[in-house]
């Protein structure tokens, strides 16, 4: 266990120093979003190409990681959305906290993290994760969140505006050229590779301090706009079923899914356990405010779902180990 934590320790110790310099105001809060911007279109991208380049096309294009992944993303999504509507969370809140419960922080932190943890061949399945949950995931609860009559123009403008989002994200089109790469055998010129390679290499600092900055600036905000005391019961369930339901759920299928003949590889579904076991995504909380959802409950359970997530995935770690 020992072993499990000197390893996670130095993400969440980084996340711990990016909240605490934008509480502090040793970083403006201003400053966020071009930490923001720096690791979503150059460091991340570039890690991602790198990992997808050298990762076999066929653990990239994984049906089985495909299939039992996004099956149990539904779940979560459904299972969220009926425990969370009531007279205080319509649909635009409830399906915003079911993206929370079932997107993971797979790009900021899981990729650096698990490959710290398990190798190379942890990054195939997590790029895999993550392109459901950006294309699949995130597409659903935006148009959930259009159900209560938040857009006049309902679901179908919801789902248009959530593909121009996908389409305008450089992710998945890193991925993308990525596994374009891999399939064709190509490598970069020498020069071009070496950038490529220094900012992958800045990808895994700056996004975990980038975490905890975006969480201190979303509570300093809620704080700033007076919002007012979220109960309990808002946001603590939500992360629960982030923690404990999500890598639990993930492990039933897969395994189910192996018992059945299911093309799904033992390692393949460690990995995707542990994908699940990490905190909620921190860039839900941009999306929710672009929507108009209530940003301070997410913020809640993404801050809530970080901290703990330090006991609780080091213990799923050492448990699939």
């Amino acid at each position: 266990m020992l072993q499990i934590f000197s390893i996670t320790f130095p993400f969440f110790a980084l996340v711990l120093c990016g909240y605490a310099a934008a509480r502090r105001l040793l970083l403006p809060l201003e400053a966020v979003t071009g930490l923001n911007s720096f690791v979503l279109f150059f460091a991340l991208p570039c890690m991602l190409y790198r990992f997808g380049a050298n990762t076999p096309l066929a653990q990239l294009l994984d049906g089985g990681v495909f299939l039992t992944y996004s099956v149990c993303a539904l779940v979560m999504v459904a299972l969220t959305v009926a425990i969370s509507l009531n007279r205080r969370i319509g649909w635009n809140d409830a399906a915003f906290g079911a993206l929370v419960a079932a997107f993971p922080n797979s790009g900021f932190m899981g990729v650096p993290l698990l490959v710290a943890l398990l190798g190379a061949q942890a990054a195939g399945p997590v790029i895999a994760t993550m392109v459901i949950d950006m294309l699949v995931t995130t597409s659903l609860c935006i148009a959930l969140s259009r159900l209560d009559g938040a857009d006049v123009h309902g679901a179908g403008k919801a789902f248009k505006n959530a593909l121009k989002g996908v389409a305008g994200n450089p992710l998945p089109w890193a991925i993308l050229l990525g596994a374009l790469a891999s399939a064709l055998h190509l490598e970069l010129p020498k020069p071009v590779a070496q950038t490529v390679g220094l900012l992958a290499d800045a990808a895994s600092p700056v996004a975990l301090f980038t975490i905890g900055a975006v969480l201190a600036r979303s509570q300093m905000l809620a704080a700033r706009h007076k919002h007012p005391p979220i109960p309990l019961g808002d946001y603590l369930p939500v992360a629960a079923l982030k923690l404990f339901l999500h890598p639990l759920l993930v492990l039933v299928v897969g395994s189910s899914a192996i018992q059945l003949g299911l093309p799904l590889d033992r390692f393949a579904l460690t990995v995707l356990v542990l994908v699940a076991a990490l905190p909620s995504a921190s860039n839900v909380s941009l999306l929710a405010e672009r929507f108009g959802a209530d940003n301070g409950r997410i913020a809640r359970i993404i801050l809530v779902s970080t901290a703990a997530a330090f006991v609780t995935f080091s213990l799923a770690v050492s448990w699939l180990r």
